[in-house]
């Protein structure tokens, strides 16, 4: 299973301001520089963050993003969803059999996925 390059710097954006400055406005220039990647292309991935309510956008000289209120609570699997979206990773199966055997396992797995995501909090890593 692989997601995109935006969902790994979205993970890392979000750890850096947990462990950096929770409260305090980074902007997008020094958030890209921290993980060598363009800084067009990151602020698509804060605008969807921002979007799901997970960042702060503050404008302004000093501005930049902070994490929300309660960002304690936001797991890996938000992230992910703010990014990848909520669809299924495994689309169908090939004839739209209703008791598709494969179908089953492939949800099955990605259930457990899903639960173990949602059970890790980008404040787990910050508390190590």
């Amino acid at each position: 299973m692989k997601y995109s390059k935006a969902t790994n710097y979205a993970l890392h954006t979000m750890l850096f301001l947990a462990m950096e400055t929770p409260n305090k406005p980074v902007g997008v220039q020094q958030l890209a520089e921290r993980q060598n990647v363009s800084p067009t292309y990151l602020s698509k991935i804060l605008t969807k963050l921002a979007k799901e309510g997970m960042i702060n956008s503050v404008s302004g000289a000093n501005g930049g993003y902070t994490l929300r209120q309660n960002w304690e609570d936001i797991s890996f699997l938000d992230i992910i969803h703010a990014i990848e979206g909520k669809s299924s990773l495994f689309d169908d199966c090939l004839h739209s059999d209703p008791e598709c055997v494969i179908k089953e396992v492939m949800l099955s797995a990605e259930e457990k996925l899903e639960k173990e995501l949602k059970n890790k909090k980008i404040s787990d890593l910050v508390k190590k």
